[in-house]
C-alpha cells in the first residue's frame, strides 16, 4: 500500500494480486491427454513373424534371421507400423503370427493392453523351428 497526498493509503498491490488471481482462475483447465503411443517390440529371437493389433494400428513384421552363427550382420529391424496412437482407455488385443519356418516362443506380453498416458507396449519373440533360441 502507498500513502497518497491526502494521507489515504491505496491498496494497489492487493488489487493487482486479486485481478491476477481472477485472470488465472478464468483460464480453461489443462486438457487431459486423449491419445497415447503404443509400441510392439519384436525380440531378436532370430525367427520371423508379424504382430497385429485390434483395433487396427499396429502391423509390425520381423524378418527371420538366416543363421546368427554364420553371419556377423545383425538381424534386420522390424518393418511396418510398430508404434501407433490409440485413445487413452482403449483395450488393444494383439495377434502374433509366425512366418513359415518360425514359431512364437513367447508373447505377446502383455496382451491385451489398456492404453494409458505414458509408456505402453507389448512384446513378442519369434524363433526358428530348429530351436536356435529360447525365452528367459
Amino acid at each position: 500500500m502507498r500513502k497518497n497526498r491526502t494521507g489515504v493509503r491505496r491498496a494497489t498491490g492487493v488489487v493487482t494480486a486479486l485481478a491476477t488471481a481472477a485472470a488465472i482462475a478464468s483460464i480453461a483447465p489443462a486438457q487431459a491427454q486423449t491419445t497415447a503411443q503404443l509400441s510392439a517390440y519384436v525380440s531378436d529371437g532370430w525367427g520371423g513373424g508379424t504382430i497385429t493389433s485390434q483395433p487396427a494400428g499396429i502391423n509390425c513384421h520381423q524378418e527371420a534371421f538366416e543363421d546368427p552363427y554364420t553371419s556377423s550382420d545383425p538381424q534386420p529391424y522390424p518393418t511396418g507400423t510398430c508404434t501407433a496412437s490409440f485413445e487413452v482407455g482403449t483395450t488393444v488385443t494383439f495377434t502374433a503370427t509366425p512366418d513359415t519356418g518360425s514359431n512364437i516362443n513367447d508373447g505377446p506380453t502383455p496382451n491385451p493392453v489398456t492404453v494409458r498416458t505414458g509408456y505402453n507396449y507389448t512384446w513378442v519373440m519369434f524363433c526358428p523351428i530348429d530351436g536356435l533360441c529360447s525365452a528367459g
